[in-house]
């Protein structure tokens, strides 16, 4: 598929530098990721809340940006709630919207161009796109700081990136609870819930990648639930369940099963005995380069002291104050 004359599906030379991923870099099961959006099609619509509710908090940051976006592209489309928020917002003139399952990406071609894509392979031209955006979709990427570079080489100069991907803090209370079940029961412990980006490294994941201006912020959204079954429900239901290579293979037995649910009871039950599931959610804003972009000043050329603007008085180190 062509855009109009500036977009291109081109495979550029660095995919070749990304085949050669190391498997010491593999933490998720990718396939298994594909493979379960797909199942939970059926029935997303039913689970659909958390997707929607992120992709308007991140069409409500877009409202602060002044500017027009010709071609953009949206990693991760799904049910296409972003899309349609990025439509209205009247900033977007021609949104390419893409997801790793093929079921996914035939229905967005429904609402305009739409493509199969592995966010880890990102087969772009480079400086072929306006904007890039994506709602809980970067954070099952083996390679985060190379998804993200690859994202910044398929952007025009000044070109943005604005994503939302689930932060540290997400579902802590479930990761405690399986971890305090498991060891009760089997007497060991292994990864449950997968491990996210850290609100701290964010910033830094955006510098590395080459973005300019990075912005990172964060909201936490708590959903409640009767017990820790009706939870985990709907995360099967969404496609989010544990993707780590590392997991554990076999099913989850009874006794495994009524220990989260008792644990996560005893430890974080309300009032009301509903238990809280939180989501962190992480909002990364950063644009590609350009020499039009505001730059910092050099150390030590400013021309007036901050002193004399708040009113005090300066004082040099070693000196006494007063």
């Amino acid at each position: 598929m062509a855009g109009p004359g500036r977009f291109s599906l081109s495979l550029p030379p660095r995919l070749r530098h990304m085949a050669g991923m190391t498997d010491a870099m593999r933490v998720f099961d990718r396939s298994l990721l594909r493979r379960r959006r797909e199942r939970a099609r059926a029935r997303y619509g039913e689970f659909a809340f958390l997707e929607e509710e992120v992709a308007d908090r991140l069409a409500e940051r877009l409202e602060d940006i002044r500017r027009r976006f010709p071609l953009a592209l949206e990693l991760g489309a799904r049910s296409g709630a972003l899309g349609r928020a990025l439509r209205a917002s009247g900033k977007v003139d021609t949104l390419i919207q893409s997801d790793l399952a093929p079921s996914w990406a035939a229905e967005r071609a429904a609402d305009g161009p739409a493509l199969t894509l592995d966010e880890e392979f990102l087969p772009i031209a480079d400086g072929s796109l306006d904007a890039v955006f994506g709602a809980l979709s970067l954070h099952w990427v083996n390679d985060l700081p190379g998804a993200l570079s690859q994202i910044r080489r398929a952007l025009k100069p000044d070109g943005l990136l604005l994503v939302a991907l689930l932060g540290g803090e997400t579902l802590v209370e479930l990761r405690d609870a399986f971890a305090e079940a498991e060891v009760a029961v089997t007497g060991g412990l292994s990864p449950r819930v997968s491990p996210f980006a850290d609100l701290r490294d964010a910033g830094g994941l955006l510098q590395r990648a080459g973005f300019a201006l990075p912005v990172v912020d964060a909201d936490t959204i708590t959903v409640t639930y009767d017990t820790a079954l009706h939870l985990m429900r709907d995360l099967r239901g969404m496609g989010e369940t544990n993707l780590v290579l590392e997991r554990h293979r076999a099913p989850m037995t009874r006794a495994l099963l009524g220990g989260v649910a008792q644990a996560y009871a005893e430890r974080f039950a309300d009032a009301d005995g509903r238990i809280p599931a939180r989501f962190q959610i992480l909002y990364l804003t950063g644009w590609a380069p350009a020499a039009s972009q505001p730059k910092p000043l050099r150390p030590g050329s400013a021309t007036s002291r901050l002193a004399s603007a708040l009113g005090g008085t300066e004082t040099g180190t070693g000196e006494t104050p007063g």
